[in-house]
């Protein structure tokens, strides 16, 4: 098992843009928490297997949650599957959560990274987005972990309407001086049932301007590369030796267990999934059953995500795996299809592995869709 996955699903406040399943009140905490506890003994008495390699809690906002209860469900991992030495334990942050005392007890607890949902330091960009912090509580909370932990990671969101090139870099200075080990960075993206899709719907607020996205990730991508950061990931990039092990297992297709509601798990051939919606989840493990859905993945539908993965990644596609976990109409189908993106240099080839080009990296998403396979079984 490559790792566990924790999604707390409470938020002090609502940000405008998140379509993540989450609840802004805390009443039935106490009974989700414990539901959490109850679905991983649950798949410790189906079998699974540890030693975790990697605990993760995201949300959400993890950092609602006191340091005793986190480090509780360390443990409980610990008891039931196991730790691999050196595991990576990663609590997404938000800075408003992170004062220096309780920064010093994380760094005493069995987190060992943290993940910081800074988003912006512009104070109208925060306001925009309905965050819940300022820029000057994400500043004090950076020197703090800055201070007290080796292994962190800050967010970045760039393609902010209104914003431009040298308010987004800007935002890349500031979080530069605290020399951060690892930047996440994603485009901002309008989705259903948001406030911002709302807003956008009723002309209240401009819809995303791609030009100017694709200006300021490129933008990004050549700032952060000329300070020694590999792009390992679209929208990831780390110091060597600080990649996200957590999420490098996701992408590398490993297996792992999503606890929580909505939470999503990987056994390598099926996939299931949690409610999104916390007493359905609480009254579920409440009778002792599975609490979600689940579908067998079709060798269609594996191949589809290795080369969605492996396009997104510095580690690519290899042909040779697509041959072997696939067969080799799989390969001559990927080779025919990548063809006018490596003419077009959107694509290249190193021995048997394609590679998304830098200049293709904004728009990899769109085209791993088309190297897609539709139609054969």
């Amino acid at each position: 098992m490559s790792g566990i996955y924790f999604h707390i699903p409470f938020c002090k406040q609502a940000c405008h843009y998140c379509n993540f399943h989450f609840s802004t009140s805390l009443k039935h905490k106490d009974s989700v928490l414990r539901a959490m506890r109850q679905e991983l003994t649950y798949f410790a008495r189906q079998g699974w297997q540890g030693p975790a390699e990697t605990v993760y809690f995201g949300g959400g906002t993890p950092s609602l949650l006191s340091v005793d209860e986190i480090a509780h469900f360390v443990e409980e991992v610990a008891s039931l599957f196991g730790l691999a030495e050196g595991a990576e334990v990663t609590l997404e942050a938000n800075p408003d959560d992170l004062d220096l005392n309780k920064i010093r007890a994380l760094k005493d607890s069995p987190v060992n990274r943290l993940s910081v949902g800074i988003q912006s330091f512009d104070p109208e960009e925060l306001h925009w987005m309905n965050r819940a912090h300022t820029p000057e509580q994400a500043l004090k909370s950076l020197e703090g972990i800055a201070r007290y932990f080796d292994n962190f990671s800050l967010d970045l969101i760039y393609g902010i309407p209104g914003s431009d090139l040298s308010r987004w870099d800007s935002n890349l200075s500031r979080a530069l001086d605290f020399r951060p080990p690892h930047i996440s960075a994603y485009a901002l993206t309008v989705e259903p049932k948001t406030a911002l899709h709302s807003f956008v719907q009723r002309g209240l607020s401009p819809d995303v301007d791609e030009a100017a996205a694709q200006q300021q990730f490129e933008h990004m991508a050549a700032t952060l590369e000329e300070k020694g950061y590999d792009h390992y990931e679209i929208s990831n990039f780390a110091q060597p030796g600080y990649y996200s092990r957590n999420n490098s297992g996701y992408w590398q297709g490993k297996s792992y267990l999503g606890i929580g509601p909505a939470a999503h798990s990987y056994d390598g051939h099926k996939r299931w999934w949690n409610p999104a919606h916390n007493l359905r989840y609480v009254k579920a493990l409440e009778k002792g059953g599975f609490p979600g859905e689940a579908e067998e993945l079709s060798v269609r539908d594996r191949y589809n995500e290795t080369v969605m993965m492996g396009l997104r990644t510095r580690w690519g596609v290899s042909l040779v795996r697509i041959r072997e976990d696939f067969g080799p109409g799989y390969e001559a189908y990927l080779r025919r299809q990548a063809s006018p993106y490596l003419r077009e240099q959107l694509l290249f080839m190193d021995g048997d592995v394609l590679y998304t080009a830098r200049k293709g990296k904004f728009l990899a998403d769109g085209i791993a869709s088309d190297l897609f396979m539709i139609n054969l079984k």
